[in-house]
C-alpha cells in the first residue's frame, strides 16, 4: 500500500515493491541454471577423409599366387585399384609391381600392409617423393582423307608418335604422364577413338635410393 500524498493516511493503491531475488538455502542470491551438459564433437572416423590418387611399389617373389594375393587384400580394403602394371626386375625371380589407387591418407596406411603377404619383399609409397612416371597407351583413332593431316599434326605437337596407318584408321603411341596421356586423348576423342590400351603408370624414385637394392639377399 502506499500513502496518500495529503497525508490522512488512506491507502491509495497496491505496493509496487520490486520482487526480491531468490536466494538460496544459506541466504545468498542463486546463481542463474547452468546450461546442459555438451558432450565432446564426434570423433572423425578413421578412413573417411578425402580421396587421393597414391602410387604404391611393391617387390615380391615371381611365384604364382602372388599377384591374386595382392589384389584380395586391396579388395578387403575396399580400394579401386586404377592400374596395375608388373614386371621382372634385374634380379631372377624377383618382380616389381606398380599400384595406382585413390584412397583417403589413413586408409592407404592399410594398404601398406602388403609388406605382411608371403612372397612380398618390400612396399613402398612414393606419392609424396620426387618421381620419374610414365604411362604408354596405343589409341586407334578413326580418320578420313580430310582429317588425317590435322590428327598427325595433333599427334606431333603432343610428342606422341604414329605407329601404324590404315584407310579409316591411325594408331597412335603416347607416353609420359597419367595426365599428358589424358590431355592427348581429350584431343583425339572429337575425332572417334576406336580402341584404347593403357599400361599404368610405372614409377621410380629419383636420386640414389632404390628399394631393389634393399631386398637384395
Amino acid at each position: 500500500m502506499t500513502a496518500d500524498p495529503g497525508g490522512n493516511g488512506v491507502a491509495s493503491g497496491p505496493a509496487t515493491n520490486p520482487v526480491a531475488p531468490a536466494t538460496t538455502a544459506t541466504g545468498s542470491p542463486s546463481s542463474p541454471a547452468s546450461p546442459a551438459h555438451v558432450g565432446p564433437p564426434p570423433r572423425a572416423i578413421p578412413g573417411s577423409g578425402e580421396k587421393h590418387r597414391h602410387v604404391l611399389v611393391a617387390v615380391v617373389l615371381d611365384k604364382p599366387g602372388v599377384l591374386n594375393r595382392v589384389s584380395s587384400l586391396m579388395r578387403a580394403r575396399n580400394f579401386n585399384i586404377e592400374s596395375l602394371a608388373v614386371s621382372h626386375t634385374d634380379q631372377p625371380e624377383v618382380s616389381r609391381m606398380t599400384i595406382t589407387l585413390r584412397g583417403d591418407d589413413v586408409a592407404v596406411e592399410q594398404a601398406k600392409q602388403l609388406y605382411r603377404l608371403i612372397d612380398v619383399l618390400k612396399v613402398q609409397d612414393l606419392t609424396a617423393e620426387p618421381t620419374i612416371e610414365h604411362e604408354l597407351a596405343l589409341v586407334k583413332v578413326r580418320t578420313t582423307e580430310a582429317d588425317r593431316a590435322e590428327i598427325i599434326r595433333i599427334v606431333e605437337l603432343t610428342h606422341g608418335r604414329i605407329v601404324d596407318v590404315s584407310a579409316d584408321s591411325i594408331i597412335v603411341e603416347a607416353t609420359g604422364t597419367e595426365a599428358e596421356v589424358d590431355a592427348l586423348l581429350a584431343l583425339l576423342r572429337g575425332f572417334g577413338i576406336r580402341e584404347l590400351v593403357r599400361t599404368g603408370a610405372v614409377v621410380m624414385a629419383r636420386g640414389s635410393q632404390s628399394i631393389e637394392e634393399a631386398v637384395k639377399r
